[in-house]
């Protein structure tokens, strides 16, 4: 089972990270200046990661694959890694739909 792992920034804002069971990042969050809103964005990928219209494939400008996902105002939430195929960025796709709904979180901040 995966987990969300909040962290600090070293600039002092919020972070969370959704890991996979292997340990391995799927998803990060952008910096919030108040823990609430982290836990909030933690929540809204809870939510939205069961919707693959929420899912926006992308490709970046050197080739590799990788994903945002965004809430329902457009927002996005989370970004994914680079991944070296369009098949890596659907696995890492089907693993948060898999991941995020019931991982427990870990705050390193406290």
């Amino acid at each position: 089972m995966g987990k969300f792992v909040i962290s600090k920034r070293t600039n002092g804002e919020f972070q969370f990270n959704l890991l996979a069971g292997n340990g391995q990042v799927i998803l990060s969050s952008e910096g919030y200046s108040a823990k609430a809103g982290c836990e909030n964005g933690i929540d809204s990928v809870r939510k939205n990661a069961q919707d693959d219209n929420r899912f926006d494939r992308k490709t970046s400008t050197n080739g590799k694959f990788y994903f945002a996902l965004k809430a329902s105002n457009g927002q996005i939430i989370g970004s994914s890694q680079m991944y070296e195929s369009e098949s890596g960025r659907d696995n890492g796709i089907a693993s948060v739909k898999e991941n995020a709904p019931a991982s427990p979180v870990e705050d390193q901040t406290v």
